[in-house]
C-alpha cells in the first residue's frame, strides 16, 4: 500500500498490521465497516492474512468455493487447536481476548475423526430429544417475563433488554439449572462474551457446570444436561461439562446477535424493512445472508502446507473462515438473487455444521414475534446507519438497538401466574430498564422479586435474572 496516495476510510497509519500486509479484525473502524475490509481481502485472492486481535495472526477465507473446501475436507482441514503452532511456541499473548473462542477444549467443536463423531453424536442426538412445542413455549414465557420489565416505560434497548437477556435464560431452561448454578451461569457467561475478566469467568463457568453435572447425575430430569448424561457414548464430567460450554457459546451469542440484527433490519423503515410488510422468516433470511451473528470463525489448522487458490496456507496456522464475506462473494449473484437458503454459510458446512438450525431459527421467530404483539409501534429512536456494532473479529453484534413505543402493562407473565402468586418487581432502576439488564455482565442485576421477599430473603438484595425469572413460575 503507498501510504503517499489518498487513503480510504479503511487506509491503516504506517505501523499498523496492514502495511505488514494483515488486515486487522478488531477494532472500531473494522467494527463499523467489516464489508470495505473484505472487499480489501479479495484482492489477495481466495483468502487474505489478517489479525484477529494483536498478536494472533490467521488467515480469513473470503470466497464461497473456497470455504467449502476447507469446511468440507476434514482430513486436510484439523479443528484441533493443540496442533496451533504459533501458540504451542509461545508467539500468542495468553491473555489475548480471542484465545477463550479458540483453545483446545474436549467437545465435538475442537476434536476430528471418531472422537469429533462419538462426541457430537451425543449432543445431536440429545438435541433431538428436544421437543419443539415445549421450546416455543419456553421461549414465549421468557418474552413475556423480559417484556414486562420494560414495556411500562416506553423505550427499551432490545439488545441489552432483550436479545441478550433472553438466550440466556432460555440455556438455562433447556440444561435444567436451579436457582444458583443459573444465576452463576448467566453471569459468568456474560462476561466470557464481554471480554470482562475472561479468566475468573471461564474458572467460575467450569465450576457452576460440574456442580450442574454432579447434581443431574444424582437428579436427572428432562433436560439436555440428563439425556448428555444418559446418552451410550457415556461422556466423562470433563467431557459433559465442555459439550455444554460449547452449546452455550455456540448458541447465545449467535442467537441474541440473530434476533438484534433481525430487529434492526425489521425497523429500520427503508424500502426492504417492516414497513413494505417483509416477513419475519423473510427478514431472519436477509440476516443470515448480509450480517451473519458469526460474522468470522470455524478455525481449522491445515495438517500440512496447502494451496488454496494461489494462496499457500501454512502447515498449524488458524485459518478462519468468513461466513460474512463467503456470503457476498460476487460469484453468488445468482443464489443471492433468489436468497436460496441452501447456499448461505450462516450455519456452517461439512461435519462440522450448526446441528440445531432448526431450533435456533425457532427460537429467533418467537422471540422477535412475541416483542412485535407486545409493543405493535415499536420503533428505533436513532436511524440505523448511525448504530454502533461491538468490536471484535467473530461476532457481528450491536453495541445497543434503542427503541420507543407505547407503554403497555406488565400483566404477561400475571396471566400465566398461578393464583396467588406475587408478581415480580421490576428491575431496580425502573427509570432506566436498559441499564439495569447491562448490569447483568458485570454484576448479575436482575429484578428483585415480591416472591423472593416473601420466602425470607432480605430485603433489597438483588437477585440474579434466572432466580426472579424461577420465582414467577416455580408452581
Amino acid at each position: 500500500m503507498d501510504s503517499s496516495q489518498g487513503r480510504s476510510p479503511l487506509s491503516p497509519p504506517p505501523g499498523c498490521p496492514m502495511h505488514a500486509g494483515r488486515i486487522p479484525l478488531y477494532g472500531e473502524e473494522f467494527a463499523a465497516d467489516p464489508g470495505a475490509a473484505y472487499a480489501g481481502l479479495r484482492a489477495h485472492g481466495p483468502a487474505a492474512p489478517v489479525d484477529l486481535a494483536p498478536g494472533v495472526e490467521a488467515t480469513l477465507v473470503t470466497s464461497h468455493e473456497a470455504a467449502l473446501r476447507v469446511l468440507q475436507n476434514p482430513g486436510l482441514f484439523a479443528r484441533d487447536s493443540r496442533r496451533w503452532a504459533a501458540l504451542n511456541e509461545g508467539r500468542v499473548p495468553l491473555d489475548s481476548p480471542v484465545l477463550p473462542m479458540m483453545f483446545y477444549r474436549p467437545n465435538c467443536l475442537f476434536t476430528d475423526g471418531a472422537e469429533h463423531l462419538r462426541l457430537r453424536k451425543a449432543v445431536t442426538e440429545s438435541l433431538t430429544r428436544l421437543n419443539l412445542n415445549r421450546l416455543n413455549r419456553d421461549v414465549e414465557r421468557i418474552a413475556n417475563f423480559l417484556l414486562d420489565q420494560f414495556s411500562t416505560h416506553g423505550r427499551a434497548d432490545l439488545m441489552g433488554d432483550y436479545a441478550k437477556l433472553l438466550p440466556l435464560l432460555l440455556f438455562n431452561q433447556l440444561f435444567g439449572c436451579p436457582d444458583d448454578i443459573g444465576d452463576r451461569l448467566t453471569r459468568s457467561m456474560s462476561a466470557l462474551f464481554d471480554g470482562l475478566d475472561v479468566m475468573q469467568a471461564n474458572e467460575d463457568l467450569t465450576g457452576c457446570l460440574m456442580e450442574l453435572v454432579a447434581l443431574k447425575r444424582r437428579q436427572p430430569g428432562e433436560d439436555i444436561t440428563s439425556w448428555l448424561i444418559q446418552h451410550p457414548a457415556g461422556l466423562r464430567d470433563e467431557e459433559l461439562k465442555d459439550q455444554l460450554v460449547m452449546l452455550m457459546g455456540a448458541g447465545v451469542e449467535p442467537e441474541r446477535n440473530l434476533i438484534a440484527n433481525t430487529l434492526l433490519v425489521l425497523l429500520s423503515g427503508d424500502a426492504s424493512g417492516r414497513r413494505s410488510g417483509m416477513r419475519i422468516e423473510d427478514a431472519l433470511d436477509s440476516v443470515l445472508w448480509n450480517n451473519p451473528p458469526i460474522a468470522n470463525y470455524a478455525t481449522h489448522f491445515p495438517v500440512q502446507d496447502v494451496e488454496l487458490g494461489d494462496v499457500l496456507l501454512p502447515a498449524h496456522a488458524p485459518v478462519v473462515i468468513s461466513f460474512a464475506a463467503a456470503n457476498t462473494d460476487p460469484s453468488l449473484t445468482d443464489a443471492r438473487e433468489s436468497l436460496s437458503k441452501g447456499a448461505h454459510l450462516a450455519w456452517g458446512a461439512g461435519p462440522h455444521a450448526c446441528p440445531a438450525k432448526s431450533p435456533a431459527q425457532l427460537i429467533a421467530l418467537t422471540a422477535i414475534e412475541s416483542l412485535l404483539n407486545a409493543l405493535p409501534d415499536v420503533a428505533l429512536t436513532a436511524p440505523a446507519d448511525s448504530l454502533l456494532w461491538r468490536p471484535g473479529p467473530f461476532q457481528r453484534g450491536l453495541v445497543a438497538l434503542p427503541v420507543r413505543f407505547s407503554p403497555t402493562p406488565a400483566t404477561r407473565t400475571a396471566l400465566r401466574r398461578p393464583a396467588g402468586a406475587a408478581a415480580p418487581a421490576a428491575p431496580a432502576d425502573t427509570a432506566a430498564p436498559a441499564a439495569a439488564a447491562a448490569a447483568v455482565p458485570g454484576a448479575a442485576a436482575g429484578p428483585v422479586s415480591a416472591a423472593g421477599q416473601a420466602s425470607g430473603r432480605p430485603q433489597g438484595k438483588t437477585k440474579g435474572w434466572w432466580s426472579s425469572f424461577l420465582d414467577v413460575f416455580r408452581a
